[in-house]
């Protein structure tokens, strides 16, 4: 509302000095995309981003499979899961055991994979997500996480593009001062060898 009443006030105002209506523009350009275009932008960087991450679950639901798991022996100590194996954070509350389960082609297999068994015990029954080789892979994205990141990178989308804005609206900003000052100190320069002189521009 400042930028309307801005440019209002500086449309037949005497005084009003180009870098004046500069910058009320520049500001109502600035409201206007924060308010406008940055919902939009946020809006589509989300549709776009849920459709991309749709189709990749739906591929991973696809090429992966979940299947029961036995487990064999959940003493010995093994090195760390492989990163394509566990999402990030998710060995939290998870421990790594050796078990054996029947892959989707029919073959038997037999690793160290992760379980969300409090007590895996020999012989626990547990569930594990296995590609087509029957080899432990990441469980696939769901529904909820797909609608998640997808809102994230809507919000990321329009924060940065209020960002930009008000960034862009700085540097009109700081650039008009400069110009302001550069001009002053012209129009100084021609008035400062006449300046307190009787009958001056007469």
């Amino acid at each position: 509302m400042g930028a309307i009443r801005g440019i209002w006030r500086w449309r037949h105002n005497p005084l009003r000095r180009t870098t004046d209506l500069v910058e009320a523009w520049a500001a109502l350009v600035a409201l206007l995309l924060m308010v406008v275009g940055a919902p939009l932008v946020g809006l589509f960087a989300g549709s776009a981003a849920h459709d991309s991450l749709s189709r990749t679950a739906r591929q991973q639901h696809a090429a992966r499979h979940r299947v029961a798991a036995t487990v064999l022996d959940a003493t010995a100590v093994v090195a760390p899961a492989a990163a394509d194996s566990v999402r990030p954070g998710e060995q939290e509350g998870r421990r790594r055991v050796l078990a054996s389960w029947t892959a989707p082609d029919g073959t038997a297999r037999r690793a160290h994979t992760w379980t969300t068994l409090r007590d895996p015990a020999p012989g626990r029954r547990f569930a594990v997500w296995t590609d087509r080789r029957g080899i432990p892979v990441a469980r696939p994205l769901d529904a909820g996480e797909v609608t998640l990141h997808a809102g994230l990178a809507g919000v990321g989308a329009a924060l940065l593009t209020v960002a930009a804005a008000e960034s862009a609206r700085r540097l009109t900003l700081r650039r008009l001062t400069r110009l302001r000052h550069e001009l002053l100190d012209r129009a100084w320069e021609r008035a400062g060898p006449d300046w307190g002189r009787a009958g001056t521009g007469s």
